[in-house]
Formats: structure tokens, sequence, C-alpha cells
């Protein structure tokens, strides 16, 4: 009777283990991941958000975080995170080769290119349906890459961001007009609403859709409203999908 009593205590506790196991695991799939790749020989980092409703079957959208100034990937993967499990999305911050800005050709627009292909080989991702947030710094790069891989990206929405005015010809290279949306401040100091009106104005002037909401007492502080702008931002990126799977552009740089 020992022997068997003993025996039954080790099944049980076995099997209590397991479980512990198995909610520990599935707790973990449940957050953000810290994931490192290979770009153009170089390791980059990136922080991945995958919700565990992910379902094969029903490729999720997609969308890439460039961080502001003196932040990583983490800074709006975290303030997303909630927003991607209610709503079924995949998202990915990736951190900039210089913490104080984007650049090319490092950051893009073959990193985020890399990015987006590595992610497609594990995960059910609509190819027709990735997108672009990002804030500040990354915003201005955002802008400047949407033009340049109109094909590539579905959509774009970015916070405190303007277009620089020698940039002006990266829209005639554009080829497709990709919608882009616009949230700042009334207050902010970095990006005065002047130049995200003309950055809109030029835009639009040349058959691009793009839309600016003005934030009363608003400044450049993204953190703090993160919830009700990323919410504006997914509203209005969801309702738009490519009509053809993507295509990349290759760029060469001196």
């Amino acid at each position: 009777m020992f022997v068997l009593r003993s025996t039954n205590m080790k099944f049980l506790f076995s099997i209590f283990i397991l479980t512990l196991l198995g909610a520990s695991t599935a707790s973990a799939k449940d957050d953000i991941t810290k994931e490192l790749m290979t770009s153009n020989g170089k390791t980059r980092a990136y922080y991945l958000y995958v919700p565990s409703t992910i379902k094969t079957e029903s490729p999720a959208p997609l969308i890439l975080m460039l961080h502001g100034s003196g932040r990583v990937g983490l800074s709006l993967a975290e303030k997303w995170k909630d927003l991607a499990k209610k709503e079924n999305f995949i998202i990915a911050g990736p951190d900039s080769s210089n913490s104080q800005g984007w650049g090319m050709p490092q950051d893009g627009p073959d990193f985020l290119r890399d990015l987006v292909e590595e992610l497609k080989k594990k995960y059910p991702i609509n190819p027709r349906r990735i997108y672009l947030f990002c804030h500040s710094a990354g915003a201005i790069f955002a802008l400047e890459i949407s033009l340049m891989e109109s094909e590539y990206f579905a959509a774009t929405a970015v916070h405190a961001g303007a277009l620089p005015p020698d940039d002006r010809d990266l829209i005639q290279m554009a080829k497709r007009k990709i919608p882009m949306f616009i949230q700042v401040g009334d207050s902010d100091q970095s990006f005065p609403l002047k130049a995200v009106r003309a950055t809109r104005d030029l835009l639009n002037q040349n058959g691009f859709s793009v839309e600016v909401t003005e934030i009363p007492k608003h400044d450049h502080w993204y953190y703090e409203l993160a919830p009700k702008i990323n919410l504006a931002a997914w509203d209005f990126l969801k309702k738009y999908e490519l009509n053809q799977d993507p295509v990349y552009r290759t760029f060469h740089f001196n």
C-alpha cells in the first residue's frame, strides 16, 4: 500500500509541476519579448508582441513602430500591447542604430524590409496590411520611408512629425499615394502646427490624402496620451489594405 500511495503522490506532483510550467509558458508567450536578427551583416534588436489569439488560418496585420530620440522600440511597443491584444494584430518595435535618431541607409528602408520578411517567415502576417506607426524622430523617418516604399506599406500613422523642407523631392518618387495620418499637439514646440500643416498641404497638393488631427492643450509628450493616440491611429490604419501583393523598391545610397 505504501509503495502504491508513494507512486500516486509522485504522479500527482509531476502533473502539478507540468501544469505550472504550462501556465508559465503561456504567460511568457503573451508578453513583449526582445528579439535579435541580422540585417546587412549586423545584429539588430527589436521588441515583439504576438497576441496568443493569432491563428495561422487568419493572417494578422503587422505594425512596425519607430521610436523617438533617446528611446528604444519597447517605449512604443509597451504602449500598444493592450490594443494589439484586443484587436488581434502583431507589433514590432525595432531599435534604431543610434538611439538619438533614425538614418539612411543604416535604419532603412532595407532594415525595415528585412524585419518584416523575418517576421513573415515565423508568423501568419497579412502582407497587404503592414503599417507604420512612429513618434517624433521616428515619425520623420516614417514619412520619408512611406514615400520611398509606398507600395510596400499599406498606410502610415505618426505622432509629432513633419517632412523636412529638403525632403520635397521624395514626394515625386512615390509610386503610390500612400494614406498618411498625423497627430500633433497644438502646443508642440518640436513640431509646431505650421510645420505639420505645411507637410499636409504639400502632400495633398501632390495628390495624397493626408489627415491631420490637432490635439488641444497637448505638447510633444506622447506617452501620457498614448491610449487615445494609438486608438485614433489604429482606427485610421485598419481601413487600408494594398490591392495587390507588396512591392519593395531597392535604393542605392552613395
